[in-house]
């Protein structure tokens, strides 16, 4: 079976109740859980919450809820601990991860990803972008001559269960899949919460509220 989860506590150190502020007119857990149930290969999808406020929110949007204990939503939780918690509860052969933090998605970006996933015969799969960044004074190179290295977004994960169950979460197999730029801006404060608003309402301007306005 494969399983979408989409991890959301109450809590949030950038933007207070983030997974709940309104993003071009709905709470912004909104938008993946809409993008999840819109998926013809997941076989089942949840949220995984400690707080009622969001429960509420994600029912009233369609999605199923798990309630999650206390001590699995605080500052020091890990994606991993949340997620073995879910298998705990729900058995499944693939997790499919879907961030509240990353709205902007392409119509049927998750069901390409499980379709790459399953062809790849991968570990896990993250969508992102190649990118050549380096620190400061560590490299004096031209960027062009840098070896691009590939950076994951946030936005989707596909991953074995079973890796998840042994306290693992990409395995040795990776498969990167790329996706455009507009994609990929994941919102950790303020900023990133305006800048993923203004792709949205450019993408619905355009008339492309399911694909990039900005790729090919």
């Amino acid at each position: 079976m494969i399983l979408g989860v989409t991890p959301a506590r109450g809590g949030s150190r950038g933007i207070r109740r983030k997974n709940l502020r309104p993003v071009c007119g709905k709470p912004l857990i909104s938008w993946t859980i809409e993008a999840a149930l819109r998926s013809t290969l997941l076989d089942h999808y949840l949220v995984s919450t400690e707080d009622p406020e969001i429960a509420g929110v994600a029912r009233g949007a369609g999605a199923e809820v798990l309630p999650r204990p206390g001590e699995l939503a605080t500052d020091d939780t890990t994606t991993l601990s949340v997620l073995q918690h879910v298998l705990s509860h729900v058995p499944a052969s693939t997790v499919v991860l879907l961030q509240c933090t990353s709205p902007v998605r392409d119509e049927g970006l998750i069901d390409r990803c499980i379709g790459r996933f399953r062809e790849s015969g991968a570990d896990s799969l993250a969508t992102g972008f190649w990118c050549s960044l380096f620190a400061w004074g560590s490299y004096s190179a031209r960027r062009q001559d840098l070896t691009p290295f590939f950076h994951d977004d946030g936005n989707i994960y596909v991953i074995r269960a079973d890796l998840i169950r042994r306290g693992e979460l990409w395995g040795q197999r990776m498969e990167p899949f790329p996706v455009s730029r507009d994609q990929t801006f994941e919102i950790d404060d303020e900023f990133d919460l305006w800048l993923n608003e203004k792709i949205l309402e450019r993408r619905f301007q355009c008339g492309q509220g399911g694909g990039s306005p900005w790729s090919g």
